[in-house]
């Protein structure tokens, strides 16, 4: 089974892009959703973050992302805390999950990953498509979406490798700066130029 790595940055329209690659048929592991399933309570995730980042547990015993995330946000060293407890126990279950997908006959896969050039893991792709827009497009909409003010939002901004250094290491560039149809039409030519690959 060959596995394409799918990114893009907030803002970017990555999770549209990545529903409609799914409505094409394409099978998509998404990161994000392992990341939560990971920290679910009684994991053994969730034990390791709670035990090095005391007070993020919520009073129903689940992980309080906002409390984790004022913790690490902006504190590099917190940020890299975090990641180096949760990416293994996310990398096994990927790798679970893809030769599930791999023993049921599926033989490409798109794993949506949005930190997939920071971390590195684009090398071990077989392609990489990269959903960009322009950065002030890419802060406009996360100001709109999350009821930032132009400051916060190029600090969100700035946590991330911009898209146009993304751009370097991408196969495939889906351009979601105009409308959904446009979108759709590009996700759709590099979903078969992804099936027509042997």
């Amino acid at each position: 089974m060959k596995v394409y790595g799918l990114t893009g940055g907030i803002g970017s329209g990555k999770s549209t892009a990545s529903r409609m690659f799914r409505e094409l048929g394409a099978e998509v592991l998404d990161a994000d959703v392992i990341a939560r399933e990971v920290v679910e309570p009684g994991t053994p995730g969730l034990a390791a973050v709670a035990e090095r980042f005391p007070g993020v547990l919520g009073p129903d015993g689940r992980l309080d992302r906002t409390r984790l995330g004022a913790r690490i946000f902006g504190d590099p060293a917190e940020r890299a805390a975090l990641n180096g407890l949760l990416h293994p126990r996310i990398r096994e279950r990927f790798l679970e999950q893809a030769q599930a997908l791999a023993d049921a006959g599926v033989t490409r896969l798109l794993y949506d990953v949005p930190l997939l050039i920071e971390s590195g893991l684009h090398e071990t792709m077989a392609g990489v498509v990269l959903v960009w827009v322009p950065r002030d497009v890419q802060r406009e909409r996360l100001m709109h979406r999350d009821g930032l003010d132009a400051a916060a939002a190029e600090a969100r901004l700035a946590a991330q490798l911009p898209l146009d250094a993304k751009r370097a290491h991408a196969h495939w560039v889906v351009d979601n700066s105009g409308g959904l149809e446009s979108t759709r039409a590009q996700v759709r030519d590099v979903w078969n130029q992804l099936r027509a690959r042997d």
